[in-house]
């Protein structure tokens, strides 16, 4: 019985010859999924998924593997990166698949129906909720979760409501409408107190300075962030991505552009929010710069045998705002637009 199943043919082919290389090497070194997780500190779980083609391996996995099979560390880096961004072709399409279904979705199912309190149905439908981008890096298969719910029996048609779920509907805005009134009488109240408060003498013509503005709350200044992720927007702004933890599956490949026989590309963290420049097949000499505005990152390939150069990360809103721009050691340039 083979050991490995067949991957996906919609995979893209940089993809599966990635993978094809990965079980070659585990195979031709008879280990476990058990034994690579003992051996390079990524669990079972995990190594399962990577060969399996449902998840893309990181690259610290890829360097782990390298080592205990002995391969070349230089050669599976390359197969890693053209992998990567394959992966992030596809993952980026998947986004905007799923934001273009949330905007549909904003348009025809709001929330409730205005009378029963049921999920809004589109005509002669399945019920529709709203669903969520997957995160970048994860297999567009993977975080196609089914957006929409099984329709009642036989019977795609909502059910419509009856007397009960009329009075029901009836009786919650009753009470929305005196929450609402409640609520806009303690505003008047309070600044009624704040504007007559005191009347002493000695405070009669005084200026009265505004209340101060309360203190940020800890979510606000303090975002929860996944495991391994290290900062976000402006703490990422000059940081390293890969060392802050924003890589990897983390990341999307916004823009990109062809410099001679240079890949230039502005990588962006949805997660840490912030961008950074990146060159492939780049040789020394050839440098990277990402601009944001007036903020300014560059790196540049650092010696022989390099073929990648990264810019520190700079914080976005909109990663269209972000422009990389390549000089190569000959002279010429080029930037994404």
């Amino acid at each position: 019985m083979p050991r490995w199943t067949a991957l996906p043919d919609d995979l893209d082919p940089q993809i599966t010859e990635f993978i094809g290389q990965l079980r070659r090497l585990v195979d031709r070194d008879g280990l476990s999924t058990a034994v690579l997780a003992d051996r390079t500190g990524y669990d079972k779980t995990s190594w399962e998924r990577y060969l399996s083609g449902q998840l893309l391996a990181p690259k610290g996995a890829v360097v782990a593997l390298a080592e205990i099979t002995g391969a070349g560390t230089a050669h599976l880096s390359t197969m890693w990166e053209l992998a990567e961004r394959a992966w992030s072709r596809a993952g980026l399409r998947d986004d905007r698949t799923m934001e273009a279904l949330r905007i549909v979705q904003a348009d025809t199912a709001p929330g409730e129906s205005q009378e029963s309190g049921e999920p809004a149905r589109s005509k002669g439908g399945p019920a529709v909720t709203a669903g969520f981008p997957a995160p970048a890096g994860v297999s567009p298969r993977a975080s196609g979760a089914s957006a929409v719910s099984e329709p009642y029996g036989d019977d795609t048609r909502a059910p419509r409501p009856g007397p009960a779920g009329e009075a029901s509907g009836n009786r919650r805005r009753v009470t929305r409408f005196l929450a609402g009134l409640a609520g806009v009488l303690v505003v008047i109240a309070g600044v009624f107190l704040f504007t007559h408060q005191g009347g002493g003498k000695g405070d009669k013509g005084a200026e009265r300075k505004p209340a101060a503005a309360p203190p940020p709350s800890p979510s606000a200044t303090h975002p929860t962030l996944p495991p391994g992720v290290k900062c976000a927007r402006s703490a990422c702004t000059g940081k390293d991505a890969e060392a802050m933890g924003c890589s990897g599956e983390l990341v999307t490949t916004a823009k990109t552009a062809t410099v001679g026989t240079v890949t230039l590309e502005v990588r962006y963290s949805r997660t840490c929010g912030a961008a950074w420049g990146r060159i492939t097949d780049a040789a020394p000499g050839d440098t990277v710069r990402l601009s944001v505005g007036k903020v300014r990152r560059s790196g540049d390939v650092a010696g022989a045998g390099d073929t990648i150069a990264y810019t520190p990360m700079v914080a976005v809103r909109d990663v269209s705002t972000a422009e990389a721009c390549a000089t190569l050691a000959d002279g010429r340039t080029g930037c994404t637009r």
